[in-house]
C-alpha cells in the first residue's frame, strides 16, 4: 500500500470482512480458498493451478446454497469451463424466472408497461470474469476469493447484493493458458526469469488475441461465453478484469478515452462512466490511491470482451490492475515520475487521476484487493439501481427498433447468388452467435428490379441489437485524430475498420424500404445449403474454385487416400462452367455425398478426363515457422491450416537449421519483425533453450530450400526479412514513412487481383485486405545483400517478379482510417511471386489470414500451398 494509514485501513477492512465470512462459513461449513490451496489468494510467490481452482469451486458450490456451478463447455485443449451463479438462496431457486425477465427486457419482447413492471420485479444480472489473459495472473486467482466472500459474507452490503443481483462469475476464462503460465512461473521461480512470460502462446491458437475474437467466435472459449451472454442471460453489466495498469498506478478504470462509436447508445457510454465513478469513489473512501481514468482504452472498436457488450446495449467494463506477478516489487518514492500514462501529472491536479499512488512496496495481494474493491463497487451499484439497469436495457433496445423505422435500413438481404456460398452462411452464423435475429425466405421474392431465391437470408434492422448488426455490416468511418495540432496521429485502440461482408467476400444488399416476404426464423446456427452430387463421376467430381469449402473437401479426400487435380483453365461440364483453378477429386474414404451435405457443395460428375490443362496435386505438407518469441500471427496461421486440414509441422529455430526442409511442399513464415526472426530472445530475457532466432545458418537453409525447388510464403512484416536476407529485387515502399504522412492503423484496403494468375484462381477481381500497419512493395532492378552479407544468399541472380495483387489506384479505403494511402501504396504490389533458383518466394504485404477474419483472401494462401504440392 502507499502508507501505513492505507495499509492499516485495508487490513482492518479485510479482517472484518473475512471474520464475517468465517462466521457464516462455519455455519454452512463452506471452505475458504486457503482451506483448499494452503495459502491465501494473493500471497507472494503463490499460485493455484486450474486443477486446484476447479477443485475449490466444486467444493464451494457443493457446500453453499448460494452458489450454483454450471459447466458451459470445454477449451480447445479439452479442459472444462465453468460459470458460477452467486445470489441468495431464494434467487437461485428461481433462476429461470430471472433469466426469462432479463431475456424479455433485453430483446424488447414486452410492452413498455410490462417492461416497467418486470424491471421492478427482476434482478440485475452482472457478469464478472477473470483469467482471460493468462500472463495477467491476479484476476484468475482473485475470483476464488470473490466467490467465497460473496457467498458467505453477512455484511449489509453483501446481503443487499445477493438479494438484488444475479452475479454470473466466470472464474477462469482461459484454463489452458492459466496452467501454461502457472507452470512456467513455478519452474522459473528463484531464477533470473521468474517474472518472464512463457515462450509460447498461452492460448493454443490466439494468445492475447483471445480478447479479439468476440464477434467471430472462432474458438470454443469465446463461443462458450458468447452463448451465455448474448443468447441466454443478457447481463446488464459485463465486467472484464485485466492487467496491467500504467506504471506507477494501481488501477485503470472508466471513463475511457475518446472516441466513442456513434452506433453505441449514449446511455451505454453514460452507464460506463457511472460505474467508473462508483469505483473511483470507493477507492477514495477506502484510502486506496492510484486509480486512473481516461487512459488509452476507447469505446470505438468492436470485438473485445468489454466492447461487444456496448453494441448489445450492455455496460462493458474493463479495469487494468497493477502488479501481474506473485513476485513483489519496490517502487522508490524518491523516483516518482512527474507524469504517468503518457502525460497525466502525479501531483493530484488531474481530474482523471486525483489520488496518485506515491510508490512503496507492491505485492500480488494488492492487485487482488484492488480487483475485489472494484467488483464490490460495481455489484453494489447494480444492487442499488437494479430496476434502473433492467429498464434501461429495454429502453435502449426499444430505441434501436424505432431508429430502424426512421433511419433504416429495413433489412439486409444475403441472396443465394454468392461468389462463395460457404462464407455467406458463415457470415450468417457469426451474426447468429452474437444474438442477431435472422430469417430465411421460404419462397422466391422480388425487391424492386432484383429477384431473390428461396433460401435467401433476411436480417431485419428493427431489432434490439441493431447497433451490433450495423457495426458489423457497415463500413467504419474512424475520425481523424491527432495527438496534438501538427503532431502524429492518435493511434486507435486495436483496429479502425472490420466490416465483415467486405472481409469475407459476401454480397449483402442493404434495403431501405419495407417489403413483404414469406420467411421462417433461423434458430441455433444456419445450415449450409443442402449441396448435391450431380451426375456420375467415372473420372471424378468437379468442385468450384470459388468456394473455400472446396479446399476443405479436397483435403479431406486427399487425406482419405483419394486423388485430386486443379484445372488450369475454365472447365465446361454440360451447361455448367467452372472457373480455372477448380478441383476434380476422386476416390478416398470420404463420401462425396457426405461432403456435399456437410458443406453445401455441388459436386459435378466428370465422366472422362477433360481435354484441358490439369495439374495433379497431393495433400500439401506445410512447415510452419514458430519462433520462441510467441507470435499470434503464427497461432492464427496454424488455426487456418488446422481448420482446412492441411498436413502441417511446426518448425522452431533449431528445426529450420537441422531438419531436412525438402520434405515440405511449402514453408510459411507468419508476420514477425525481421530482427525478431533473426535473433529471437536474448539470454537476458529467456532461458538459453529459448534464445536466439533463425540466424544466418537458418536463413541459408531457407535460401537453399527455395533454390532447390521449394515454395516459401512470408506474411506482412516477415516479407521484409525474406527480401533483405535473400537479396530480392524488392523493397518496402512504406519503410521510413513519417506517421504524419502515412498511417493505416488496422483498416480494410481495396486491392485488385490478377485472377488469371494461378495463385489467384477462385478469387474475385477486387477484394478488401486487412492492412494493419502493413506494407507495399516496390520492385527494384538490383538485389540487395542480407544482413550478414552472406554471398551465397545475396549474390543470387536477380529473379523474375510476378505481381498477383496490387492496391487500388484510388478510393483505397473501404473501412476504417487511412492517411497518405494514395501517395505511399496506391497501385503498388500487395502480393508477389519471386522466382528464386528452382523455387518460388511468395510474399504478402498484408496478412491474408488476420485473426481468421478476411475469408475473402484465404484462397491466396491455399493456391500457393497447392502450387508447392503440384505434381
Amino acid at each position: 500500500m502507499t502508507s501505513k494509514t492505507t495499509g492499516y485501513k485495508v487490513k482492518l477492512m479485510t479482517v472484518v470482512l473475512l471474520l464475517s465470512c468465517l462466521f457464516q462459513a462455519m455455519a454452512q461449513n463452506v471452505p475458504s480458498p486457503k482451506d483448499v490451496y494452503g495459502f491465501r489468494v494473493g500471497d507472494d510467490y503463490k499460485l493455484a493451478d486450474y486443477a486446484q481452482i476447479e477443485d475449490y469451486l466444486g467444493k464451494l458450490s457443493n457446500a453453499s446454497n448460494r452458489v450454483k456451478m454450471q459447466e458451459i463447455g470445454t477449451t480447445i485443449l479439452g479442459r472444462k469451463m465453468y460459470i458460477l451463479f452467486i445470489s441468495s438462496e431464494e434467487n437461485l431457486a428461481s433462476l429461470d424466472k430471472w433469466k426469462d425477465i432479463s431475456t424479455k427486457l433485453a430483446g424488447v419482447r414486452v410492452s413498455d408497461q410490462e417492461a416497467m413492471q418486470l424491471s421492478q420485479e427482476g434482478k440485475a444480472v452482472v457478469w464478472v470474469d477473470g483469467g482471460m489473459h493468462s500472463t495477467e495472473l491476479a484476476h484468475g486467482q482473485m475470483t476464488s476469493e470473490l466467490a467465497y466472500t460473496l457467498a458467505t459474507s453477512e455484511t449489509t452490503e453483501m446481503k443487499k447484493i445477493r438479494d438484488n443481483v444475479i452475479t454470473i462469475l466466470m472464474p477462469v476464462m482461459n484454463p489452458d493458458g492459466l496452467d501454461i503460465v502457472v507452470d512456467w512461473y513455478r519452474k522459473n521461480m528463484g531464477t533470473a526469469y521468474e517474472t518472464s512470460g512463457p515462450p509460447i502462446l498461452y492460448h493454443y491458437y490466439m494468445g492475447h488475441d483471445n480478447n479479439r475474437d468476440w464477434f467471430m467466435n472462432t474458438m470454443p472459449e469465446t463461443y462458450n461465453v458468447t452463448k451465455i451472454i448474448y443468447n441466454e442471460w443478457y447481463p446488464q453489466i459485463v465486467y472484464n478484469h485485466h492487467q496491467s495498469s500504467p506504471s506507477w498506478t494501481k488501477i485503470s478504470l472508466p471513463p475511457y478515452a475518446d472516441p466513442v462509436n456513434p452506433k453505441i447508445h449514449p446511455a451505454v457510454t453514460a452507464g460506463v462512466s457511472e460505474v467508473g465513478s462508483a469505483m473511483t469513489k470507493r477507492f477514495s473512501l477506502e484510502n486506496m490511491p492510484g486509480a486512473i481514468a481516461d487512459n488509452f482504452y476507447t469505446m470505438f472498436w468492436n470485438g473485445g470482451g468489454r466492447t461487444v457488450p456496448y453494441y448489445h446495449n450492455m455496460i462493458g467494463i474493463l479495469t487494468e490492475t497493477g502488479h501481474t506477478t506473485p513476485t513483489p516489487r519496490f517502487y522508490d518514492p524518491e523516483k516518482l515520475p512527474k507524469t504517468v500514462a503518457g502525460g497525466t501529472p502525479t501531483d493530484g491536479t488531474d481530474i482523471m487521476y486525483p489520488d496518485p499512488w506515491k510508490g512503496g512496496e507492491s505485492h500480488f495481494r494488492d492487485a487482488v484487493d484492488y480487483m475485489l474493491t472494484a467488483t464490490w463497487a460495481t455489484l453494489d451499484l447494480a444492487a442499488d439501481r437494479k430496476s434502473n439497469y433492467l429498464y434501461n436495457i429495454y429502453k435502449m433496445g426499444a430505441s434501436a427498433i424505432e431508429k430502424a423505422k426512421t433511419e433504416g435500413p429495413f433489412a439486409y438481404v444475403i441472396g443465394t447468388d454468392q461468389w462463395d456460398d460457404f462464407e455467406a452462411v458463415n457470415l450468417v452464423n457469426v451474426l447468429l452467435k452474437g444474438g442477431i435475429e435472422i430469417d430465411k425466405a421460404t419462397k422466391n421474392f422480388t425487391i424492386g428490379d432484383k429477384k431473390y431465391e428461396k433460401g435467401s437470408f433476411i436480417i431485419y434492422g428493427g431489432q434490439a441489437f441493431r447497433p451490433y448488426l450495423l457495426d458489423l455490416m457497415e463500413k467504419q468511418n474512424y475520425p481523424t485524430r491527432f495527438q496534438y495540432p501538427g503532431g502524429p496521429p492518435d493511434t486507435p485502440y486495436d483496429l479502425a475498420g472490420w466490416t465483415l461482408p467486405m472481409q469475407m467476400g459476401v454480397t449483402v444488399d442493404k434495403i431501405k424500404d419495407s417489403f413483404d416476404v414469406a420467411t421462417e426464423k433461423v434458430t441455433n446456427t444456419a445450415a449450409y445449403s443442402e449441396g448435391e452430387v450431380d451426375g456420375k463421376g467415372a473420372f471424378g467430381y468437379a468442385l468450384s474454385a470459388n468456394s473455400n469449402a472446396s479446399v476443405l473437401a479436397t483435403n479431406k479426400i486427399l487425406k482419405g487416400g483419394g486423388i485430386a487435380y486443379k484445372t488450369t483453365e475454365e472447365l465446361k461440364l454440360g451447361k455448367v462452367s467452372l472457373p480455372a483453378g477448380s478441383y476434380i477429386v476422386s476416390g478416398g474414404s470420404e463420401s462425396v455425398e457426405t461432403l456435399a451435405k456437410e458443406y453445401g457443395l455441388e459436386f459435378i460428375g466428370v465422366s472422362d478426363k477433360p481435354e484441358i490443362g490439369l495439374t495433379k496435386i497431393h495433400l500439401p505438407k506445410v512447415g510452419l515457422y514458430k519462433s520462441w518469441v510467441a507470435n499470434m500471427d503464427e497461432g492464427w496461421t496454424r488455426f487456418v491450416m488446422d481448420e482446412y486440414e492441411f498436413e502441417m509441422d511446426t518448425l522452431h529455430d533449431a528445426d529450420i537449421k537441422t531438419v531436412d526442409l525438402s520434405q515440405y511442399d511449402a514453408l510459411i513464415i507468419p508476420s514477425q519483425r525481421p530482427r525478431s526472426i533473426l535473433h529471437g530472445h536474448s539470454n537476458l530475457d529467456m532461458p538459453e533453450k529459448f534464445t536466439g532466432g533463425i540466424g544466418l545458418e537458418g536463413t541459408l537453409a531457407l535460401s537453399n530450400y527455395v533454390k532447390n525447388g521449394g515454395t516459401l510464403l512470408a506474411f506482412d512484416e516477415a516479407s521484409n526479412y525474406v527480401i533483405e536476407q535473400f537479396g530480392l529485387p524488392l523493397r518496402d515502399a512504406t519503410d521510413g514513412a513519417d506517421s504524419k504522412e502515412f498511417f493505416i492503423p488496422g483498416s480494410l484496403i481495396k486491392t485488385g487481383i490478377d485472377t488469371k494468375n494461378p495463385l489467384a484462381f477462385g478469387m474475385q477481381d477486387s477484394v478488401s485486405v486487412s492492412f494493419n500497419r502493413s506494407r507495399a512493395f516496390t520492385i527494384d532492378k538490383q538485389s540487395k545483400k542480407g544482413e550478414g552479407g552472406d554471398e551465397d544468399i545475396a549474390d543470387a541472380p536477380a529473379p523474375n517478379v510476378e505481381i498477383i495483387a496490387s492496391y487500388a489506384p484510388k478510393n483505397l479505403l473501404m473501412s476504417g482510417w487511412a492517411m497518405g494511402e494514395e501517395k505511399y501504396i496506391a497501385k503498388k504490389p500487395a502480393m508477389v511471386k519471386v522466382n528464386y533458383g528452382e523455387g518460388d518466394v511468395i510474399l504478402f504485404a498484408f496478412r491474408p489470414q488476420f485473426r481468421a477474419q478476411p475469408r475473402g483472401t484465404y484462397k491466396l494462401i491455399f493456391n500457393a500451398l497447392y502450387e508447392g504440392a503440384s505434381e
